[in-house]
């Protein structure tokens, strides 16, 4: 899990707790869910925090939360904002990176340990929901460094900055920790930062750029201009940050600002122009006035915080918890008349997606370390679940006949369940089922949940072809297709899966090993003549169980062998586990 580090010191200016020593506040960090992991050369907790909790990133967070702990703060805050004076103005935006948002903070108190402070929040957020800067990138600027063009003759303190797609080999900047000036493709080429980062926008057509009246001091989501780098002299910061989407840059800017606001900066709004012409949906044509700063609110059943905690609690105390975990509570009633409450939760939660994690931090502020530990009120005596001895059963069986036991991944693409197994989506056959697809898939490899499990048999069997034979290979697993019979659309069931690979495997092979484990469980095997384009045509048939067709048999068709580099005979069997209950 991602650590950070905090200075204890700091900390207790910020909590206004100087009488907490080291061993009290890593009692108190620990109540918080944050874990202490050891200390750095400089003294420096490390601290391993759940990744769902952001607002946590840096010294001024974990403050806040200490703070809310400790009573000293209740209820939501929400930093005052000054009316804005700059606009960010998107024309002809790279299309793989339209998004944008930014703000003003001044009068800050920076010293180093603010700058900091301020740059590990930075590099987490990277890392986190930034993924990496390739979803969202932070820029931090010198706000006096400057020069906004003018929007209105009468008017010089409104200024504004250009966000634009710009060609790599003609825009030029001094960027961060160098000293000569340099063409964006030269920055990717030979500075250090900007090989790192180079990958990120090795595919764009144009290159992201921020520019003010005086030239380019911003190149997202690689570096930063030398010209606008911020010190611990810096007073008055501009902020703006690019990814793929709104929501993701609005939210971490809003912790940049939360900590910013705790080292005693004025947050101002920054308005974002999109044209018309914009690649962004639906903010085309649009203006926003950043940071977001908007709460928004949960129901919570007041049933629900006792069922989970264990606790009896009346509804003084559930709202007194409420604000002690920073959110506001207003006791109201469901549809159905129970007691619950709405929660009104700060802009810089971005964990807060079900009512549960509003009931965990009522656990957090009553303290996991009060609740007392009871039995259940239950006679029932835990044990496996029906489904899982019987796999059990069946691997067992499996083994015992020379079996490999296999553990495949879930998840596959199309290509390798229906292509190469001269299967057709959305057939009749076994393992032709309609694909539930992945909406936004991490990789090409994995783009569908697999409808069948032979295919990553087959997979093995490619991979392994240096290996001696025979080599026969089962598996219990998962599968799943489209059905709009279900609730869910998804009909999800566990498949049974053999292969038996060596010179002289065949139909008979696979049917005397697929007899022998239905035998054991007791039920009646029928195996009718069937056709399936992944077996041979005449060698095929039906797995017919206690009169149920549950499955196939047979041998594997040769154009499937060689697609897969399998230079013996496949024999094969799939059906559904259930017809063995």
């Amino acid at each position: 899990m991602p650590t950070v580090e905090i200075d204890p010191d700091e900390l207790r200016r910020l909590t206004g707790h100087d009488e907490k020593d080291d061993a009290a506040l890593r009692e108190d960090l620990f109540g918080l869910g944050l874990e202490f992991e050891g200390e750095t050369d400089d003294g420096e907790f490390e601290l391993e925090f759940a990744p769902d909790r952001l607002d946590r990133l840096s010294v001024e967070g974990v403050a806040r939360s200490l703070r809310y702990q400790y009573g000293d703060d209740r209820g939501v805050y929400v930093p005052s904002t000054n009316d804005a004076e700059w606009t960010i103005r998107v024309a002809d935006v790279p299309e793989d990176r339209p998004y944008v948002t930014g703000a003003i903070v001044r009068g800050l108190d920076m010293d180093d340990a603010a700058l900091e402070s301020l740059i590990q929040v930075q590099e987490k957020l990277h890392a986190t929901m930034g993924r990496q800067r390739a979803k969202g990138a932070i820029g931090v600027h010198d706000l006096t460094m400057l020069k906004g063009e003018t929007l209105k003759e009468d008017d010089d303190s409104a200024k504004s900055v250009t966000y634009t797609g710009v060609d790599a080999d003609e825009e030029t900047m001094v960027p961060l920790e160098g000293d000569q000036e340099l063409t964006l493709r030269e920055v990717l080429d030979v500075h250090h930062i900007g090989q790192e980062y180079a990958d990120l926008v090795a595919d764009y057509e144009s290159m992201p750029a921020i520019y003010d009246e005086i030239g380019l001091f911003s190149f997202p989501p690689v570096v930063n201009g030398r010209r606008t780098e911020v010190s611990a002299d810096s007073r008055d910061l501009f902020i703006e940050m690019t990814g793929t989407d709104q929501w993701t840059v609005d939210k971490m800017l809003n912790i940049v600002c939360y900590a910013l606001d705790a080292r005693g900066g004025r947050v101002e709004e920054v308005n974002v122009e999109y044209t018309d012409d914009a690649p962004v949906t639906p903010e085309a044509g649009s203006e926003l006035l950043r940071p977001d700063l908007v709460t928004k609110t949960k129901t919570v059943v007041h049933g629900d915080i006792e069922t989970m905690l264990g606790v009896d609690l009346d509804e003084r105390d559930v709202v007194d918890l409420i604000e002690r975990a920073g959110m506001d509570a207003e006791p109201t009633e469901t549809d159905d008349g129970a007691a619950a409450y709405r929660i009104e939760v700060p802009p810089y939660r971005v964990d807060v997606l079900h009512p549960v994690d509003l009931i965990d931090d009522v656990g957090r502020a009553y303290g996991f370390n009060e609740l007392e530990p009871r039995y259940p009120d239950v006679s029932t005596v835990g044990g496996r679940h029906e489904r899982s001895r019987l796999e059990d059963a069946v691997r067992d069986r499996l083994v015992g006949q020379g079996f490999e036991d296999l553990l495949n991944f879930h998840l596959i693409d199309e290509e390798q369940n229906y292509e190469r197994l001269n299967a057709q989506q959305g057939s009749d056959v076994v393992g032709g089922g309609e694909a539930v697809t992945i909406e936004q898939p991490y990789s090409e490899d994995f783009t569908m949940v697999r409808s069948w499990a032979l295919p990553s048999i087959m997979m093995v069997l490619e991979n392994n072809t240096h290996r001696a034979y025979p080599q026969d290979l089962a598996e219990v697993g998962f599968s799943a297709h489209v059905d709009e019979r279900e609730n869910t659309n998804v009909a999800e069931r566990r498949t049974v899966a053999a292969a038996l690979c060596h010179a002289g495997a065949s139909y008979e092979d696979a049917k005397a090993a697929l007899r022998t484990l239905v035998d054991g469980f007791d039920e009646d095997l029928e195996t009718p003549a069937t056709e399936h384009p992944t077996f041979i045509s005449g060698r095929t048939a039906s797995v017919v169980i206690d009169g149920e067709e549950v499955g196939v048999v047979g041998e594997v068709h040769p154009e499937v062998i060689v697609e897969h580099d399998v230079e013996l005979p496949v024999a094969a069997f799939e059906f559904d586990l259930n017809a063995l209950r």
